[in-house]
């Protein structure tokens, strides 16, 4: 009973409230990545699995843009690396929408 209703409550409780207390971080962040990456969004998904094999998408704040070079190919991560990208990436706040992903189960 715990693992399948209590955990997932007490999951639910702290995730929801966190994020409440984050979220002018995370609308700044949101904004401020916006601009930077020059139109192509704030946000990075990507498909992993998790318990049991079930798929899920990752939520995390996008830190590099999607510039290409004169064959179409993405230029190198060090590149695409945006000021404010190598900041998210070194305080970590790149993973505050995963608790979005916790909050939706």
């Amino acid at each position: 009973m715990y693992k399948y209703f209590i955990k997932r409550t007490i999951d639910f409780i702290v995730s929801l409230m966190g994020f409440i207390i984050i979220s002018p971080i995370f609308l700044i962040l949101w904004i401020w990545l916006s601009i930077a990456n020059k139109g192509s969004g704030a946000f990075f998904f990507q498909e992993r699995p998790g318990k049991n094999e079930k798929i899920f998408k990752v939520i995390k704040f996008k830190t590099m843009t999607d510039e290409l070079d004169s064959n179409g190919n993405l230029l190198p991560d060090a590149v695409r690396l945006t000021k404010i990208g190598k900041f998210v990436r070194s305080t970590s706040l790149d993973e505050i929408p995963q608790l979005l992903n916790v909050i939706k189960g």
